[in-house]
């Protein structure tokens, strides 16, 4: 596992890295000492594991994981804290495990093993991926491939396809589950497929919309998702 230690207090990096030093099946790619720091280091080391503080400058650690759960190449958590109430909070943000400080070895060694379960291959896109849809009193079909976006209302999630709108019983969150690699989420009411993405445009007010191949529409991209939209799109460039 590549794992990145994010921490404001150099002794504390210090004692994580003596802890790691023994396994083998960890290789500390990076240190970072503040939240954006950190955030940094993702985009650019794309470690596997984060051990992460609660208490930095900056972007706090909670604040740190919200971002990081919408990079593409999303890494596990385990957060670091000497307070115990922010053990709630950290499994609601999607954390693999969190040990309370001082750190014990043991109580490290268990959380890294339950992360590495975790790490595995990044799934291949599936080809032919089909969503159900209906249509009137229709039940139909569309193919993953011809969907333009995806938009969330208060009562259901309309597929906008080439030949038209129809609506879909799953909610955006099921369908991120589903489909993970091949849709980006550009904001909480909005997926796209990755392949219509081909640009951004920032608006007088600030507001960044989308580009999407095949269609005028351009949905906003929020500011929690911008740092994975613009990282899918330099991944592309490049």
């Amino acid at each position: 596992m590549r794992v990145l230690i994010a921490d404001d207090e150099p002794l504390a990096r210090a004692r994580l890295k003596a802890l790691l030093a023994p396994r083998s099946d960890v290789e500390i790619v990076g240190e970072a000492a503040d939240g954006d720091a950190v955030i940094a280091a993702c985009a650019s080391l794309r470690p596997d594991l984060v051990l992460l503080d609660v208490e930095m400058p900056g972007l706090s650690g909670t604040a740190v994981a919200v971002q990081l759960a919408t990079l593409i190449e999303r890494p596990q958590v385990i957060f670091c804290t000497a307070y115990e109430q922010h053990a709630l909070s950290a499994f609601d943000l999607g954390a693999t495990d969190y040990v309370l400080k001082p750190i014990r070895a043991e109580r490290l060694a268990e959380a890294l093993d339950r992360a590495a379960t975790r790490t595995v291959r990044a799934p291949q896109p599936s080809r032919n991926a089909w969503l159900r849809a209906r249509s009137g009193n229709d039940e139909v079909r569309v193919a993953l491939d011809d969907v333009l976006y995806l938009l969330a209302d208060e009562k259901y999630v309309a597929v906008h396809h080439g030949g038209g709108m129809w609506l879909i019983d799953e909610s955006l969150r099921q369908l991120e589950i589903a489909h993970g690699e091949r849709l980006i989420r550009l904001h909480r009411n909005c997926l796209v497929p990755r392949t219509r993405l081909v640009g951004l445009k920032t608006l007088t007010d600030g507001r960044v919309m989308a580009r999407l191949a095949g269609t005028e529409v351009t949905p906003e991209v929020s500011r929690r998702n911008l740092p994975a939209v613009r990282q899918l799109l330099r991944a592309e460039a490049g």
